[in-house]
């Protein structure tokens, strides 16, 4: 009959799914250095621990070199000398000495039952760590249990295990979340620190927005449309740029889905975030001209070398086109990547709030 320590060593390295053989070793090799420190042994010399598997009890040896001529008595041992502890020694072999001192038992035990309690802890951490290191840049869901002056901790992963950081920077400031909440998050980072892996998360992401459209829209899941760019100011408008790969299919009624169902689940997804979902063209003149909408534009001039597109509106569609402090015309800019000028048709200049701003494309954020 196996020993408890036996069945117990058997229990946990298939509950942690540990190596038991990895496990023994680590703890033979803790129990060596605090035999060391607790009895004053000299780091030069070789201590080797063996631990019975069945019963736990552990054993300490001194481990020497057999040598003709002894230069060093801390870690070499005459072939004479070798040949008394084992008969079979032979220069250039090594022999090993038991010292274990009266009850080391319990220095070992405790010693082993502090490497084990570590080592369980460090397999959760790697398991963790595994468990989300290949989902950065997907949607996780987490529980929302404090605030600090970092942001909100999430309780995440299988039987929250997993710790997750929603900084401030990237919290929507128009969301306000309770304890205990459940949301959504898009992981940015996984960090490793002592306390084990961090999962840095966003609400602010504009990736987010991308994720939720593959999530809640087959056609983008499946590649049948495909997100060209977006450019987003989190809380208040998104506006979304896609094709399709079929010229048959419309792209933007596949996301808007029949009576805006799906655009809807986003937005509400996005607590009440706007969502323009504008059909991307290779033709700059036509893509900045819908990256406007819902203003209607008369015509678009672009000059390559600066990248920049004036704009022509009519007049009474200026302030549609500029949107409320340059929004609208802010996040074409981004959409788009060129530079807005936007101008009425009756002569009167309307420089856009956002006209200084270039563009990214760019899916992923910095």
């Amino acid at each position: 009959m196996r020993s408890d320590f036996a069945a117990s060593l058997a229990q946990l390295t298939a509950e942690r799914g540990l190596n038991k053989e990895d496990l023994l070793n680590m703890v033979e090799v803790a129990i060596a250095s605090a035999y060391k420190k607790d009895f004053g042994v000299t780091e030069e010399r070789n201590i080797a621990v063996r631990m019975d598997p069945q019963s736990g009890h552990a054993r300490v040896y001194e481990v020497y070199e057999v040598v003709d001529i002894v230069e060093n008595p801390l870690t070499q041992i005459s072939v004479a000398d070798a040949q008394a502890l084992k008969q079979s020694a032979r220069q250039g072999a090594t022999v090993e000495k038991e010292v274990t001192p009266p009850n080391f038992g319990r220095i070992g035990a405790q010693t082993a039952k502090q490497v084990i309690l570590q080592r369980i802890k460090d397999a959760e951490r790697d398991k963790v760590y595994a468990e989300f290191i290949d989902r950065v840049g997907d949607i996780v869901t987490g529980v929302i249990r404090r605030s600090d002056m970092r942001g909100s901790i999430l309780e995440m992963g299988a039987g929250g295990k997993a710790e997750g950081l929603l900084p401030v920077s990237e919290q929507v400031r128009t969301e306000h979340h309770r304890m205990g909440q459940r949301i959504k998050v898009y992981l940015t980072q996984v960090d490793r620190s002592l306390k084990g892996p961090m999962l840095i998360v966003s609400r602010a992401n504009r990736n987010f927005v991308r994720r939720l459209m593959e999530l809640e829209i087959p056609e983008i899941f499946d590649g049948r449309v495909e997100i060209k760019s977006i450019a987003r100011e989190e809380g208040v408008r998104s506006k979304v740029a896609v094709s399709s790969r079929n010229p048959a299919m419309d792209p933007v009624g596949a996301c808007v889905g029949q009576r805006g169902q799906r655009i809807q689940n986003i937005v509400n997804e996005l607590a009440g975030e706007r969502i323009d979902i504008i059909r991307w063209d290779e033709d700059p003149t036509r893509f900045v001209a819908s990256s406007l909408s819902p203003a209607r534009v008369t015509d678009v001039q672009v000059d390559e070398a600066t990248r920049t597109a004036t704009v022509i509106v009519p007049d009474g569609q200026l302030s549609l086109a500029i949107g409320k402090e340059g929004l609208n015309a802010r996040l074409a800019a981004k959409l788009t990547g060129w530079r807005v000028d936007i101008r009425g048709d009756g002569s009167i200049a309307a420089e856009a709030h956002a006209s200084e701003i270039h563009g990214d494309p760019d899916l992923t954020d910095a």
